[in-house]
């Protein structure tokens, strides 16, 4: 049912739901777009209103080929909503969860566009915040690019921040996706573009191999190892691409590339990827179901059949629908004593099948049992060797410890 947002634009069919609201296909004055319409308790918090409408101006001049451009912003009654430029495409979580991992030069191909993008914005002061595959939309009516990819383009610029207020959020909270937050947002610092950085470093990992680098099971293990644990090697790709992986996934914000560095690195390095295939990585295996304590269990109750498909929202028609796992979830800063420990080893490594990846609960259960047989052994022949030292020594050998012949052993004449 079509229904009107403010008096230049007309609604017609929702393209689908996420923990912010609702994205319609709809009509304005010069065609098709997309609306974002904000959830109604977000439209009448008139403080946070008042912020997103500051916010107006930077995000309506953020004009790039690689970025979906928001045309205007609707404050009308109950509504709140952002008018944005029609994608014909598909977002990159579709594609991944149809394709499960790119070739690495498409993938590259994609992160260079997303990272072109970023730097506008960054250029801008803007710092996205939420970068994922759910936000990168494939423009499938443009030229084909390197390893036969799409356009990309990156949204929802602004939507993290709008959600992310003092009223709603307190300084010990961090909003985001847990998969792609940085180690920084982790541990409570104030976001800087940096953290898009690693954010998009990570997505170029998940579509190398089919899964995030750090993610997996309760999402309180998941932040606590973007900081405490390091980046596990993916094998088949080419030296100098990994290297670029690692340093923008660097712990330290510092040390990792700006977005005009990293577009520029990736795109010197296509030639070098052309005709590799998809890399054959095996998925890591189920982490533990233990609880974390950095993260507010009040905030996140997962489904007992909860897919492990990050949450969506999709600008674009033929979108998958959002799933349970939501875009933005709320989780408490964990204090220092919850990270510290130092290093665990590297995260989700790849595995074989039945065998337990390295640093999980099962793995440190086995190395367990190993340890205790070996010990058990170790008693088992230090008893027999105790039992022969005793039997030599009541007289079962001569005094060189050679047995006696039993011939030779009659007692003396006297």
């Amino acid at each position: 049912m079509a229904r009107n947002i403010g008096s230049r634009y007309t609604a017609h069919q929702i393209l689908g739901r996420g923990s912010a609201g609702t994205v319609w296909l709809g009509e304005g004055p010069e065609g098709p777009v997309a609306i974002k319409l904000l959830r109604e308790d977000l439209a009448s918090d008139q403080e946070l209103v008042g912020r997103f409408v500051q916010e107006r101006t930077a995000l309506l001049g953020l004009d790039h080929p690689h970025v979906v451009a928001v045309r205007d912003l609707v404050v009308d009654g109950n509504d709140l909503a952002l008018v944005m430029t029609l994608v014909r495409g598909t977002d990159l979580r579709t594609r991944l969860d149809r394709e499960r991992r790119l070739a690495p030069e498409a993938a590259v191909a994609i992160i260079a566009d997303v990272a072109d993008g970023l730097a506008a914005a960054h250029k801008a002061q803007i710092v996205h915040r939420d970068v994922k595959p759910e936000n990168i939309l494939l423009d499938m009516e443009g030229p084909l690019g390197p390893g036969g990819a799409h356009p990309a383009l990156l949204t929802d610029f602004g939507v993290a921040k709008l959600i992310d207020t003092p009223r709603r959020t307190k300084a010990t909270k961090i909003i985001g996706t847990p998969d792609y937050l940085a180690p920084e947002l982790v541990e409570g610092l104030p976001p800087r573009a940096a953290v898009d950085i690693y954010a998009l470093a990570t997505v170029l990992y998940e579509l190398l191999a089919g899964f995030t680098p750090f993610g997996g099971g309760h999402p309180g293990a998941v932040l606590r190892r973007h900081v405490t644990e390091t980046v596990v090697p993916l094998p088949g790709i080419p030296e100098e691409l990994w290297q670029l992986l690692v340093q923008c996934l660097a712990k330290a914000p510092a040390s990792r590339l700006r977005a005009s560095e990293l577009a520029v690195r990736l795109r010197d390095l296509l030639p070098l990827l052309a005709g590799i295939p998809p890399l054959e990585v095996d998925e890591p295996g189920p982490e533990e179901s233990e609880q974390s304590p950095g993260y507010d269990e009040q905030q996140y109750t997962p489904a007992a059949d909860e897919p492990r498909r990050r949450g969506a929202v999709p600008l674009v028609p033929g979108s998958a629908p959002d799933s349970n796992r939501d875009t933005h979830t709320s989780m408490r800063v964990p204090a220092p004593d919850e990270l510290a420990g130092g290093p665990l080893g590297t995260a989700r490594a790849p595995r074989a099948p039945g065998k337990p990846r390295p640093g999980s609960a099962r793995n440190k259960a086995a190395s367990v049992r190993k340890r205790r047989i070996t010990l058990g052994a170790a008693a088992v022949l230090l008893c027999a060797a105790v039992a022969v030292g005793g039997w030599l020594a009541t007289g079962g050998g001569d005094g060189d410890g050679a047995p006696q012949d039993s011939e030779n052993s009659a007692p003396a004449t006297p």
